[in-house]
């Protein structure tokens, strides 16, 4: 809803600049100005991931762990391999070659699932307790892995064209290695901080601390920032009960990161749809973003397919889970930041930039607004969704 509302901001500025008032280019500085890339990854991200890793039920995640590591990490490999390599083949078809540089690239930052995008809506549709788990575990881990992926893919477009091979198992330990164990030794020590207080106010501040703290030290040390900040976040969500001998107190941190949950949502929805205003529409970008929609969830369709067709040798899943967690797969801010992300040197900045804001357009209200039905009509056995 926010994002519609926003959405029909911008379309009215371009309106009203079609008829010849210039409010377009005072409303464009703006957005420049807040830089919407920086904005999210560099302040708003750590609070987002930190709010929705506080309320992940942690042994619901562990019992769910073969199936959450397989999506976060081969999962989003063969996302991005399948949508670039398609989307350049389509493209080609089209007569508009953007080079599989490029296309790979689209892939890589397509690929991650947004779990601010999914969390509420999961919740509202009351999705048996396991699948969600699923799903946020998955939108929660990837993000890391996505953003790892994604380097590795623009230093192949960027410099040489020759991927930095030899240095993939190195980034993918330090990152991600790097991430979580930022996150345990933070989540630690704020717990040994927490368990010998019972003041509100003054725990508040520790866990903003956390959140800001292991996130902007993760990227003075090259780890993973959001896996860092998820990682603390669910160290902390889980040993509540043992770190305040107050209820009020533990119900007080978890009400309070609901609110910062809401507010920095509803500025991201709000930004992501005056992102219209400064993008280039070109009617040949919007028909590749049309294009690229079915494209990106043929891919995640086969991944999520492929994952637990494997793994159903091992488990039962819920029935619909693969229709469901295929179509639950939003994509958010995190992909239109990575694509702004791209530097200028590459030039296919631009269209990537208008076919990713189609496909998470397209992805926030048409997925968004169904997936709720989907999962009501679909889930209906969630006994048959047995731990490993």
């Amino acid at each position: 809803g926010v994002l519609l509302v926003a959405l029909g901001l911008s379309l009215g500025l371009l309106a009203l600049q079609g008829l010849g008032w210039d409010v377009r280019t005072p409303a464009a500085h703006l957005l420049e100005r807040l830089e919407f890339q920086h904005t999210l990854m560099d302040g708003m991200l750590a609070f987002l991931l930190f709010a929705g890793a506080l309320h992940v039920d942690f042994p619901g995640l562990v019992g769910q762990r073969r199936t959450i590591l397989s999506l976060a990490t081969v999962g989003v490999v063969v996302t991005t391999l399948l949508v670039g390599g398609t989307t350049w083949l389509v493209l080609s078809a089209l007569g508009s070659p953007h080079g599989f540089g490029p296309c790979l690239l689209f892939g890589a930052l397509i690929s991650p699932t947004d779990p601010i995008a999914v969390l509420a809506i999961l919740k509202q549709a009351q999705a048996p307790h396991s699948l969600e788990t699923k799903i946020v575990g998955e939108s929660l881990f990837n993000d890391g892995i996505g953003v790892v992926v994604f380097l590795v893919v623009l230093g192949y477009v960027v410099d040489t064209g020759h991927g930095p091979s030899t240095g993939i198992a190195a980034l993918f330990l330090q990152e991600v290695g790097g991430g979580v164990l930022l996150g345990l030794l933070g989540g630690g020590l704020a717990y040994l901080l927490m368990r010998s207080i019972e003041d509100l106010h003054v725990e508040l501040l520790i866990t903003l601390a956390l959140a800001a703290g292991v996130y902007t030290l993760a990227g003075e040390l090259h780890a993973s920032g959001p896996l860092a900040v998820v990682v603390a976040g669910l160290f902390i969500g889980n040993t509540e009960q043992r770190w305040t001998g107050e209820e009020h107190v533990a119900q007080g941190v978890r009400l309070f990161w609901e609110i910062i949950d809401d507010i920095l949502n509803t500025l991201l929805f709000v930004l992501i749809g005056l992102e219209v205003l400064v993008l280039d529409w070109e009617p040949g970008l919007i028909l590749a973003g049309v294009v690229a929609v079915p494209i990106v969830l043929l891919a995640r369709l086969v991944s999520i397919a492929g994952t637990l067709g494997v793994l159903r040798r091992y488990r039962s899943f819920t029935p619909g889970a693969v229709r469901i967690m295929t179509w639950a797969g939003l994509r958010g801010g995190i992909s239109v930041a990575l694509a702004l992300s791209i530097p200028p040197s590459v030039p296919a900045r631009g269209a990537l930039l208008t076919i990713t804001y189609v496909v998470v357009l397209f992805s926030i209200l048409g997925q968004g607004l169904t997936v709720g039905p989907l999962v009501r009509r679909l889930a209906r056995a969630p006994a048959g969704d047995v731990a490993p």
